[in-house]
Protein backbone atom coordinates (compact mmCIF):
# COMPACT_ATOMS: atom_id res chain seq x y z
CA UNK A 1 0.00 0.00 0.00
CA UNK A 2 1.22 3.89 -0.74
CA UNK A 3 2.35 5.35 1.99
CA UNK A 4 0.13 8.25 3.94
CA UNK A 5 3.30 10.24 3.90
CA UNK A 6 2.82 10.65 0.37
CA UNK A 7 -0.86 11.72 0.33
CA UNK A 8 -0.41 13.77 3.71
CA UNK A 9 3.49 14.60 4.13
CA UNK A 10 2.27 16.90 7.73
CA UNK A 11 1.76 13.05 8.70
CA UNK A 12 3.29 11.47 11.80
CA UNK A 13 5.11 9.42 9.67
CA UNK A 14 6.26 12.38 7.37
CA UNK A 15 7.74 13.94 10.60
CA UNK A 16 9.44 10.87 10.95
CA UNK A 17 10.87 11.12 7.62
CA UNK A 18 12.03 14.92 7.95
CA UNK A 19 13.54 14.05 11.41
CA UNK A 20 15.56 11.17 10.26
CA UNK A 21 16.48 12.11 6.50
CA UNK A 22 16.39 15.87 6.34
CA UNK A 23 19.77 17.40 5.60
CA UNK A 24 19.49 21.11 5.07
CA UNK A 25 23.20 20.84 4.14
CA UNK A 26 22.49 18.77 1.10
CA UNK A 27 19.27 20.60 -0.68
CA UNK A 28 20.88 21.19 -3.65
CA UNK A 29 23.22 18.06 -3.55
CA UNK A 30 22.86 15.60 -6.16
CA UNK A 31 21.25 13.03 -4.83
CA UNK A 32 21.85 9.57 -6.77
CA UNK A 33 19.01 7.92 -5.96
CA UNK A 34 16.53 10.55 -6.31
CA UNK A 35 17.76 10.39 -10.14
CA UNK A 36 17.36 6.70 -10.04
CA UNK A 37 14.01 6.65 -9.07
CA UNK A 38 12.69 9.07 -11.60
CA UNK A 39 14.36 7.77 -14.39
CA UNK A 40 13.67 4.64 -14.05
CA UNK A 41 9.98 5.43 -13.96
CA UNK A 42 8.31 4.09 -16.74
CA UNK A 43 6.24 6.63 -18.07
CA UNK A 44 8.55 9.09 -17.12
CA UNK A 45 9.69 11.32 -19.62
CA UNK A 46 13.67 11.34 -20.02
CA UNK A 47 14.55 12.90 -23.16
CA UNK A 48 14.95 16.34 -21.76
CA UNK A 49 17.21 16.41 -19.21
CA UNK A 50 16.17 19.29 -17.75
CA UNK A 51 12.97 17.45 -17.11
CA UNK A 52 14.79 15.17 -13.85
CA UNK A 53 15.05 16.84 -10.72
CA UNK A 54 18.55 16.28 -9.46
CA UNK A 55 18.13 17.02 -5.62
CA UNK A 56 15.23 17.72 -2.85
CA UNK A 57 15.63 21.65 -3.40
CA UNK A 58 14.72 20.87 -7.40
CA UNK A 59 12.32 18.45 -6.63
CA UNK A 60 10.47 20.64 -4.42
CA UNK A 61 10.40 23.32 -7.55
CA UNK A 62 9.23 20.69 -10.04
CA UNK A 63 5.87 20.48 -7.72
CA UNK A 64 5.73 24.41 -7.92
CA UNK A 65 6.52 23.82 -11.66
CA UNK A 66 3.78 21.07 -12.72
CA UNK A 67 1.03 23.07 -10.92
CA UNK A 68 1.82 26.02 -13.35
CA UNK A 69 2.07 24.15 -16.36
CA UNK A 70 -0.63 21.92 -15.79
CA UNK A 71 -3.01 25.10 -15.16
CA UNK A 72 -2.00 26.85 -18.40
CA UNK A 73 -0.17 24.79 -20.71
CA UNK A 74 -2.79 23.64 -23.21
CA UNK A 75 -0.23 21.29 -24.46
CA UNK A 76 0.57 19.83 -21.20
CA UNK A 77 2.07 16.57 -21.49
CA UNK A 78 2.02 14.57 -17.93
CA UNK A 79 4.46 11.73 -18.48
CA UNK A 80 6.77 15.13 -17.91
CA UNK A 81 6.39 15.10 -14.35
CA UNK A 82 5.25 11.31 -13.95
CA UNK A 83 7.49 10.91 -11.09
CA UNK A 84 5.48 13.50 -8.82
CA UNK A 85 2.41 10.36 -9.12
CA UNK A 86 5.14 7.86 -8.23
CA UNK A 87 5.36 6.65 -4.56
CA UNK A 88 8.40 5.38 -4.95
CA UNK A 89 9.50 9.02 -4.33
CA UNK A 90 7.75 9.52 -1.34
CA UNK A 91 10.09 10.17 0.90
CA UNK A 92 12.00 12.57 -1.41
CA UNK A 93 8.72 14.29 -1.78
CA UNK A 94 7.70 14.58 1.91
CA UNK A 95 11.32 16.39 2.27
CA UNK A 96 10.63 18.58 -0.56
CA UNK A 97 7.35 19.38 1.10
CA UNK A 98 8.61 20.24 4.28
CA UNK A 99 11.79 22.51 1.98
CA UNK A 100 9.50 24.27 0.30
CA UNK A 101 7.25 24.73 3.70
CA UNK A 102 10.55 26.84 4.82
CA UNK A 103 11.14 28.25 1.81
CA UNK A 104 8.02 30.19 1.24
CA UNK A 105 6.81 30.73 4.93
CA UNK A 106 10.08 32.46 6.36
CA UNK A 107 10.50 34.54 2.93
CA UNK A 108 7.01 35.18 1.76
CA UNK A 109 3.97 37.56 2.95
CA UNK A 110 1.35 34.42 3.60
CA UNK A 111 -1.05 35.57 1.43
CA UNK A 112 1.90 35.93 -1.28
CA UNK A 113 1.32 34.75 -4.87
CA UNK A 114 3.91 31.82 -3.84
CA UNK A 115 2.13 30.52 -0.93
CA UNK A 116 -1.38 30.66 -2.60
CA UNK A 117 0.53 28.29 -5.42
CA UNK A 118 1.72 26.22 -3.14
CA UNK A 119 -1.18 25.03 -1.17
CA UNK A 120 -3.14 25.00 -3.80
CA UNK A 121 -0.22 22.67 -5.97
CA UNK A 122 -0.48 20.08 -2.70
CA UNK A 123 -4.17 19.86 -2.97
CA UNK A 124 -3.97 19.13 -6.56
CA UNK A 125 -0.81 16.61 -5.94
CA UNK A 126 -3.57 14.67 -3.76
CA UNK A 127 -6.10 14.72 -5.90
CA UNK A 128 -3.98 13.16 -8.68
CA UNK A 129 -2.49 10.74 -6.39
CA UNK A 130 -5.66 9.53 -4.98
CA UNK A 131 -6.77 8.94 -8.82
CA UNK A 132 -3.92 6.74 -9.81
CA UNK A 133 -4.46 4.30 -6.85
CA UNK A 134 -6.71 1.37 -7.22
CA UNK A 135 -10.46 1.79 -5.78
CA UNK A 136 -9.88 -0.95 -3.12
CA UNK A 137 -6.33 0.99 -1.86
CA UNK A 138 -7.70 4.50 -2.65
CA UNK A 139 -10.68 3.84 -0.26
CA UNK A 140 -8.22 2.75 2.24
CA UNK A 141 -5.73 5.37 2.45
CA UNK A 142 -8.65 8.35 2.53
CA UNK A 143 -10.26 6.26 5.20
CA UNK A 144 -7.25 5.58 7.23
CA UNK A 145 -5.82 9.47 6.67
CA UNK A 146 -9.44 10.83 7.91
CA UNK A 147 -9.01 9.14 10.82
CA UNK A 148 -5.79 10.68 11.09
CA UNK A 149 -6.78 14.22 10.56
CA UNK A 150 -10.27 13.77 12.31
CA UNK A 151 -9.99 11.54 15.23
CA UNK A 152 -13.65 10.83 15.34
CA UNK A 153 -16.55 9.32 13.65
CA UNK A 154 -19.83 11.96 13.91
CA UNK A 155 -18.01 15.49 13.49
CA UNK A 156 -19.79 18.46 13.42
CA UNK A 157 -19.71 21.00 10.45
CA UNK A 158 -18.12 23.37 12.85
CA UNK A 159 -15.56 21.15 13.25
CA UNK A 160 -14.84 22.25 9.19
CA UNK A 161 -15.52 26.06 10.01
CA UNK A 162 -12.10 27.28 8.97
CA UNK A 163 -12.37 25.40 5.99
CA UNK A 164 -15.48 26.79 5.39
CA UNK A 165 -14.52 30.51 6.21
CA UNK A 166 -11.49 30.22 4.04
CA UNK A 167 -13.77 28.89 0.67
CA UNK A 168 -12.18 25.55 0.15
CA UNK A 169 -15.03 24.12 1.01
CA UNK A 170 -19.02 25.04 0.97
CA UNK A 171 -21.71 23.61 3.40
CA UNK A 172 -23.82 23.08 0.11
CA UNK A 173 -21.26 20.88 -0.68
CA UNK A 174 -21.60 18.28 2.55
CA UNK A 175 -24.68 16.22 3.42
CA UNK A 176 -25.68 17.16 6.92
CA UNK A 177 -27.55 15.91 9.58
CA UNK A 178 -28.45 17.77 12.93
CA UNK A 179 -25.34 19.45 12.19
CA UNK A 180 -23.62 16.39 11.91
CA UNK A 181 -21.73 15.51 8.63
CA UNK A 182 -22.63 12.13 7.47
CA UNK A 183 -19.83 10.23 5.64
CA UNK A 184 -20.49 6.83 6.32
CA UNK A 185 -22.51 4.61 4.61
CA UNK A 186 -24.21 3.17 7.85
CA UNK A 187 -25.36 6.49 8.91
CA UNK A 188 -26.65 7.19 5.39
CA UNK A 189 -29.09 4.93 5.60
CA UNK A 190 -29.71 5.17 9.05
CA UNK A 191 -30.62 8.51 8.90
CA UNK A 192 -31.81 8.84 5.67
CA UNK A 193 -32.83 5.70 4.02
CA UNK A 194 -36.74 6.22 4.83
CA UNK A 195 -36.66 8.95 2.46
CA UNK A 196 -35.94 7.38 -0.86
CA UNK A 197 -39.17 5.39 -2.45
CA UNK A 198 -38.53 3.00 -5.18
CA UNK A 199 -34.50 3.63 -4.67
CA UNK A 200 -32.08 1.62 -2.93
CA UNK A 201 -30.72 3.75 -0.26
CA UNK A 202 -26.95 1.99 -0.55
CA UNK A 203 -26.94 3.39 -4.39
CA UNK A 204 -28.58 7.11 -3.43
CA UNK A 205 -25.36 6.42 -1.05
CA UNK A 206 -23.06 6.13 -3.91
CA UNK A 207 -25.03 8.50 -5.56
CA UNK A 208 -24.81 11.35 -3.02
CA UNK A 209 -21.97 11.13 -1.24
CA UNK A 210 -19.68 7.74 -2.28
CA UNK A 211 -16.13 8.41 -1.46
CA UNK A 212 -16.04 12.27 -3.14
CA UNK A 213 -17.44 13.83 -0.14
CA UNK A 214 -14.53 12.23 2.02
CA UNK A 215 -11.95 13.05 -0.64
CA UNK A 216 -13.26 16.76 -0.85
CA UNK A 217 -12.65 16.90 2.75
CA UNK A 218 -9.40 14.91 3.20
CA UNK A 219 -7.97 16.90 0.42
CA UNK A 220 -9.46 20.56 1.49
CA UNK A 221 -7.87 19.44 5.42
CA UNK A 222 -3.88 18.81 4.00
CA UNK A 223 -4.18 22.27 2.23
CA UNK A 224 -5.44 23.91 5.48
CA UNK A 225 -2.85 21.93 7.47
CA UNK A 226 -0.81 23.20 5.40
CA UNK A 227 -1.51 26.88 5.71
CA UNK A 228 -1.03 26.59 9.22
CA UNK A 229 2.21 24.76 8.82
CA UNK A 230 3.42 27.41 7.11
CA UNK A 231 1.76 30.42 9.49
CA UNK A 232 3.80 27.79 12.47
CA UNK A 233 6.69 28.29 10.65
CA UNK A 234 6.20 32.18 9.94
CA UNK A 235 5.82 32.88 13.44
CA UNK A 236 8.84 30.75 14.92
CA UNK A 237 11.16 32.24 12.06
CA UNK A 238 11.74 35.72 14.11
CA UNK A 239 13.33 33.72 17.01
CA UNK A 240 15.78 31.62 14.42
CA UNK A 241 18.40 31.96 11.72
CA UNK A 242 17.55 31.08 8.50
CA UNK A 243 19.73 28.44 6.77
CA UNK A 244 21.17 30.15 3.87
CA UNK A 245 19.82 26.83 1.51
CA UNK A 246 16.15 27.48 2.95
CA UNK A 247 16.49 31.30 1.17
CA UNK A 248 18.51 30.32 -2.00
CA UNK A 249 15.43 27.67 -2.42
CA UNK A 250 13.02 30.62 -1.91
CA UNK A 251 14.52 32.85 -4.86
CA UNK A 252 14.89 29.82 -7.34
CA UNK A 253 10.98 29.29 -6.49
CA UNK A 254 10.55 32.85 -6.73
CA UNK A 255 12.15 32.86 -10.35
CA UNK A 256 10.37 30.09 -11.13
CA UNK A 257 7.05 31.48 -10.56
CA UNK A 258 7.98 35.01 -12.47
CA UNK A 259 9.69 33.21 -15.32
CA UNK A 260 6.63 30.93 -16.09
CA UNK A 261 3.98 33.99 -15.26
CA UNK A 262 5.85 35.82 -17.98
CA UNK A 263 5.67 32.50 -20.30
CA UNK A 264 1.83 32.23 -19.98
CA UNK A 265 1.32 35.99 -20.48
CA UNK A 266 2.18 36.68 -23.99
CA UNK A 267 0.09 37.36 -27.05
CA UNK A 268 0.87 35.90 -30.17
CA UNK A 269 0.23 37.28 -33.12
CA UNK A 270 -2.50 36.49 -35.92
CA UNK A 271 -1.79 34.19 -38.48
CA UNK A 272 0.54 32.01 -36.80
CA UNK A 273 3.15 34.85 -36.50
CA UNK A 274 6.24 33.94 -34.29
CA UNK A 275 6.51 37.43 -33.31
CA UNK A 276 4.36 37.98 -29.57
CA UNK A 277 3.94 40.98 -27.21
CA UNK A 278 5.23 39.89 -23.69
CA UNK A 279 4.25 42.08 -20.33
CA UNK A 280 5.38 45.36 -20.63
CA UNK A 281 5.05 48.99 -20.26
CA UNK A 282 1.84 50.49 -21.56
CA UNK A 283 1.77 51.89 -24.83
CA UNK A 284 -0.72 54.98 -25.00
CA UNK A 285 -0.52 55.20 -28.34
CA UNK A 286 -2.08 51.75 -28.23
CA UNK A 287 -5.14 52.11 -26.87
CA UNK A 288 -8.44 51.98 -28.56
CA UNK A 289 -10.67 54.89 -28.97
CA UNK A 290 -12.76 54.12 -26.37
CA UNK A 291 -9.59 53.97 -23.69
CA UNK A 292 -8.31 56.82 -25.06
CA UNK A 293 -11.29 58.63 -24.53
CA UNK A 294 -11.78 57.76 -21.23
CA UNK A 295 -8.19 58.80 -20.19
CA UNK A 296 -9.15 62.04 -21.50
CA UNK A 297 -12.32 62.75 -19.56
CA UNK A 298 -15.65 61.95 -19.06
CA UNK A 299 -18.28 63.61 -18.26
CA UNK A 300 -20.68 63.22 -15.53
CA UNK A 301 -23.26 61.46 -16.99
CA UNK A 302 -20.65 57.90 -17.56
CA UNK A 303 -17.73 58.83 -15.44
CA UNK A 304 -18.25 56.01 -12.77
CA UNK A 305 -18.67 53.31 -15.49
CA UNK A 306 -15.81 54.56 -17.22
CA UNK A 307 -12.99 54.43 -14.77
CA UNK A 308 -14.23 52.02 -12.48
CA UNK A 309 -15.56 49.40 -14.24
CA UNK A 310 -14.27 50.16 -18.38
CA UNK A 311 -10.58 51.60 -17.45
CA UNK A 312 -9.64 49.93 -14.26
CA UNK A 313 -9.58 46.41 -15.71
CA UNK A 314 -8.49 47.53 -19.01
CA UNK A 315 -5.06 49.54 -17.51
CA UNK A 316 -4.86 46.55 -15.52
CA UNK A 317 -4.74 43.18 -17.38
CA UNK A 318 -2.92 45.22 -20.42
CA UNK A 319 -0.11 46.03 -17.99
CA UNK A 320 -0.06 42.71 -16.32
CA UNK A 321 -1.56 40.71 -18.02
CA UNK A 322 -3.01 41.01 -22.12
CA UNK A 323 -2.94 37.31 -22.50
CA UNK A 324 -6.77 37.12 -20.21
CA UNK A 325 -8.96 35.91 -23.16
CA UNK A 326 -5.84 33.67 -24.65
CA UNK A 327 -5.61 31.77 -21.33
CA UNK A 328 -9.44 31.66 -20.45
CA UNK A 329 -10.30 29.92 -17.71
CA UNK A 330 -7.28 30.54 -15.50
CA UNK A 331 -7.45 31.76 -12.46
CA UNK A 332 -5.38 34.75 -11.91
CA UNK A 333 -4.38 37.45 -9.52
CA UNK A 334 -2.20 40.82 -9.79
CA UNK A 335 0.29 39.08 -7.47
CA UNK A 336 0.76 36.55 -9.41
CA UNK A 337 2.38 39.26 -11.87
CA UNK A 338 3.40 41.81 -9.34
CA UNK A 339 3.93 40.38 -6.36
CA UNK A 340 5.25 43.24 -4.41
CA UNK A 341 2.04 45.66 -6.31
CA UNK A 342 5.17 48.09 -7.31
CA UNK A 343 3.49 48.17 -10.80
CA UNK A 344 -0.05 48.28 -9.53
CA UNK A 345 1.06 51.05 -6.93
CA UNK A 346 3.25 53.12 -9.35
CA UNK A 347 2.25 52.66 -12.96
CA UNK A 348 -1.57 51.65 -12.72
CA UNK A 349 -3.40 53.05 -10.06
CA UNK A 350 -1.70 56.93 -11.06
CA UNK A 351 -2.82 56.33 -14.40
CA UNK A 352 -6.62 55.64 -13.64
CA UNK A 353 -6.34 58.31 -10.68
CA UNK A 354 -5.36 61.02 -13.98
CA UNK A 355 -8.43 60.04 -15.43
CA UNK A 356 -10.50 60.26 -12.93
CA UNK A 357 -9.16 63.63 -12.13
CA UNK A 358 -9.76 64.64 -15.75
CA UNK A 359 -12.75 64.17 -15.72
CA UNK A 360 -15.79 66.59 -15.55
CA UNK A 361 -16.22 67.41 -12.60
CA UNK A 362 -13.20 65.44 -10.96
CA UNK A 363 -14.09 62.07 -10.05
CA UNK A 364 -13.29 62.25 -6.32
CA UNK A 365 -14.35 65.74 -5.77
CA UNK A 366 -17.84 64.41 -4.87
CA UNK A 367 -17.32 60.51 -4.92
CA UNK A 368 -14.40 59.62 -2.96
CA UNK A 369 -15.69 56.13 -2.49
CA UNK A 370 -15.07 55.39 -5.78
CA UNK A 371 -11.25 55.13 -4.79
CA UNK A 372 -12.48 51.84 -2.71
CA UNK A 373 -14.73 50.16 -5.72
CA UNK A 374 -11.19 50.46 -7.90
CA UNK A 375 -9.42 48.41 -5.52
CA UNK A 376 -12.24 46.15 -5.24
CA UNK A 377 -11.79 45.55 -9.34
CA UNK A 378 -8.29 44.89 -8.93
CA UNK A 379 -9.36 41.65 -6.40
CA UNK A 380 -8.69 43.37 -3.24
CA UNK A 381 -11.31 43.93 -1.64
CA UNK A 382 -13.25 46.97 -0.15
CA UNK A 383 -10.52 49.25 0.26
CA UNK A 384 -8.92 52.18 -0.07
CA UNK A 385 -5.90 50.99 -1.15
CA UNK A 386 -4.59 47.53 -2.91
CA UNK A 387 -2.95 45.30 -0.15
CA UNK A 388 -1.45 41.69 -0.65
CA UNK A 389 -3.41 40.83 2.83
CA UNK A 390 -7.07 41.63 1.13
CA UNK A 391 -6.38 40.05 -2.09
CA UNK A 392 -8.88 37.52 -3.19
CA UNK A 393 -11.92 39.29 -1.49
CA UNK A 394 -12.83 40.15 -4.62
CA UNK A 395 -12.56 38.87 -7.90
CA UNK A 396 -9.86 40.74 -10.39
CA UNK A 397 -12.69 42.32 -12.97
CA UNK A 398 -11.94 40.81 -16.78
CA UNK A 399 -12.18 44.23 -19.15
CA UNK A 400 -15.56 44.97 -21.01
CA UNK A 401 -16.40 43.76 -24.10
CA UNK A 402 -17.22 46.29 -27.12
CA UNK A 403 -20.31 45.25 -26.70
CA UNK A 404 -21.18 45.90 -23.38
CA UNK A 405 -19.27 49.31 -23.81
CA UNK A 406 -21.64 50.31 -26.96
CA UNK A 407 -24.76 49.51 -24.84
CA UNK A 408 -23.60 50.65 -21.28
CA UNK A 409 -20.86 53.73 -22.34
CA UNK A 410 -21.77 54.53 -25.95
CA UNK A 411 -20.56 58.28 -25.58
CA UNK A 412 -17.45 56.10 -25.73
CA UNK A 413 -17.60 54.62 -28.39
CA UNK A 414 -15.86 55.87 -31.64
CA UNK A 415 -14.59 53.26 -33.79
CA UNK A 416 -11.83 53.04 -35.95
CA UNK A 417 -10.60 50.14 -38.74
CA UNK A 418 -9.00 48.39 -35.82
CA UNK A 419 -12.15 48.31 -34.32
CA UNK A 420 -13.74 46.31 -36.84
CA UNK A 421 -11.84 43.09 -36.25
CA UNK A 422 -11.98 42.52 -32.31
CA UNK A 423 -14.20 42.49 -29.95
CA UNK A 424 -13.07 44.19 -26.64
CA UNK A 425 -10.46 46.78 -26.10
CA UNK A 426 -8.06 44.40 -24.79
CA UNK A 427 -7.64 42.39 -28.14
CA UNK A 428 -7.73 45.63 -29.62
CA UNK A 429 -4.71 46.74 -27.71
CA UNK A 430 -2.85 43.38 -28.18
CA UNK A 431 -3.09 43.78 -31.89
CA UNK A 432 -1.82 47.20 -32.12
CA UNK A 433 0.96 46.34 -30.00
CA UNK A 434 1.93 43.40 -32.16
CA UNK A 435 1.57 45.83 -35.70
CA UNK A 436 3.60 48.92 -33.93
CA UNK A 437 6.35 45.98 -33.18
CA UNK A 438 6.08 45.00 -37.04
CA UNK A 439 6.21 48.12 -38.47
CA UNK A 440 9.47 48.99 -36.24
CA UNK A 441 10.89 46.03 -37.71
CA UNK A 442 9.88 46.77 -40.89
CA UNK A 443 11.36 50.22 -40.57
CA UNK A 444 15.29 49.25 -38.92
CA UNK A 445 15.41 46.23 -42.08
CA UNK A 446 15.11 48.95 -44.38
CA UNK A 447 17.32 51.62 -42.26
CA UNK A 448 19.99 48.66 -42.12
CA UNK A 449 20.28 48.30 -45.73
Amino acid sequence: MVSLSFINPLSEEGQRIVKEKGDLNSIFSINEDLIDIVTHDQRQNIDDDSLIPKSYGYLAIKRIQWFIERKNNKNFINDDYSYLLNDEIAEFDVISFHLISQAIATNFNLNSREVRLFVESQGKLVEERLIKLMPQERKEIVNKILIQLIFEENISWTFLKDLVASKKISLTDLVLSNGKIILNKEDFIDRFGDKFKDRAPDRMYEIIIGDSIKELILTTMIMQNTENYLQKIKDMSSTIEIHPAISELAEEITKTISELSSKYSEFHGPSGQESYMKIGKLIKDAFPPCITNTVEGVSSGGRNDAIVLLLTSFVSYARLYPAIFKNEGVDVKVSDIDPNLNITLNEILPLIYEAANNCSPPLFDDQPQEKINITSKLGFGMHNDPDIENEGETTWYTPMSCEKIKMHLPQLCRPDKTCEKIGNPLSYYSRSKWQMQKEEKTKQAKETK
